[in-house]
């Protein structure tokens, strides 16, 4: 395709992108009470292979050429990164280390038994060819598996809570600082996995040797540095060149994460959590989100919608295969954080109630995911089970939350 078909294209390809996103949101809010980023999730599937390019192939071959997938592929990694920057933003570090010790308890809980689990299935799932890419090891499939299963939907996880009313309660700020530990721990599991198929000892010291010093850098020295753009803000206001100087250091972190071998998501989340709050957060977040969550992001969803065939599941044989990843996610997941928060002192109610949110995956799943797909550790056959199971606890989590609530 030449510049200006790919041009012409590209708008065609948002139109439909954002008309379906929007459509199947309001669905899914509509009759299934459930967060718009839900129905975004599931349109990005509805785009693919699985329904659009099984239906009408032709159309989807028209849509959705192989050569516009780059176009596509760098859309999505800059509204992830984006969006990943507005996550950090929202990251409350008071909040954080105020229940540290409880919420310390439920997600280690919440990360022991997903990667026990990851280890007991995956010496099972390597005898089914195409699931792990040739030349990653059972140790390096469990870490990866693990960390999949123990993600928690960091910000699905706070907006029930929001919309419940539970923001300030003991209930909210365990759970959020749950989810917060046991989402830091499952990136750095990813970040080891990463660092360690790159090929080489040079590829994977400088992939971890640069992650842990970019954090190192933004958890101990960024604040300071970034104290005056809050000072700034406080007496200026959101302007213009402001903005701009944010999004060239988003930009320059993601970079330079990208570069190290690692993600640009690492980059751009970090950096948000170092923001000084006040009104550079408000204002950052009043101006970005808007576009990133709407036009920027459903193209994340649509890539990787792209790269899910649910149709493989029942061709490989794999369904009870697919069965027993989701059942062994919700009970490691959602069943240890239940455990581990009655362990710690939580009511019968309560607990539930925790297990319910923390078993939900959402984004931050296909995040990972993609990442694995990426990064040549897991095949299509593993990454299309893995979005059903996304999917599906992600659709699981508010009304199971809500039940809770019925509880005497």
């Amino acid at each position: 395709m030449s510049q200006s078909e790919l041009s012409t294209l590209f708008f065609l390809q948002m139109a439909v992108i954002i008309a379906t996103c929007r459509v199947v949101g309001w669905a899914v809010q509509r009759w299934l009470g459930q967060p718009q980023v839900v129905g975004e999730m599931i349109a990005g599937v509805v785009l693919g292979p699985s329904l659009l390019g099984a239906l009408a192939p032709d159309l989807s071959a028209m849509l959705f050429p192989a050569e516009s997938k780059k176009l596509l592929y760098v859309g999505a990694q800059l509204g992830v990164g984006l969006y990943m920057f507005l996550v950090g933003l929202t990251f409350d570090r008071e909040e954080f280390r105020a229940s540290a010790g409880k919420a310390a308890a439920v997600s280690l809980g919440g990360m022991l038994a997903p990667f026990a689990a990851a280890a007991a299935l995956v010496p099972w799932l390597m005898q089914h060819e195409g699931l792990f890419s040739a030349g990653v090891g059972a140790g390096q499939a469990s870490l990866f598996l693990g960390a999949a299963i123990a993600i928690t939907a960091f910000p699905m996880l706070a907006r029930i809570i929001h919309e419940r009313g539970l923001a300030g309660t003991r209930l909210g700020t365990l759970s959020l600082s749950a989810g917060a530990m046991g989402d830091a721990g499952a990136w750095l599991v990813v970040a080891l996995v990463l660092a360690s198929v790159g090929g080489s000892s040079t590829v994977a010291v400088k992939a971890l040797g640069g992650g842990i010093g970019f954090a190192a850098l933004m958890v101990l020295v960024a604040p300071r540095l970034l104290a005056s753009l809050g000072r700034r803000a406080e007496t200026k206001g959101m302007d213009d060149s402001l903005l701009a100087l944010v999004l060239g250091l988003f930009l320059l972190c993601a970079f330079a994460m990208d570069g190290a071998g690692m993600h640009a998501v690492f980059g751009g989340f970090l950096l948000g959590t170092a923001m000084p709050r006040g009104a550079l957060a408000d204002g950052l977040r009043a101006r970005l989100e808007p576009f990133a969550t709407t036009f920027l992001l459903p193209m994340f969803f649509t890539f990787s919608g792209l790269n899910t065939r649910l149709q493989v599941l029942g061709e490989l044989g794999l369904v009870w295969v697919t069965l027993a990843i989701l059942a062994t996610a919700v009970l490691a997941k959602g069943g240890a954080c239940y455990v581990a928060a009655r362990w710690a002192g939580e009511s019968h109610r309560d607990a539930l109630g925790i297990g319910a949110l923390m078993n939900a995956r959402g984004l931050m799943e296909l995040i990972i995911i993609n990442i694995g797909l990426q990064a040549g550790i897991i095949g299509k056959g593993l990454f299309a089970m893995l979005v059903l199971m996304a999917i599906v606890t992600t659709l699981m989590a508010a009304p199971l939350f809500a039940l809770t609530r019925k509880q005497d």
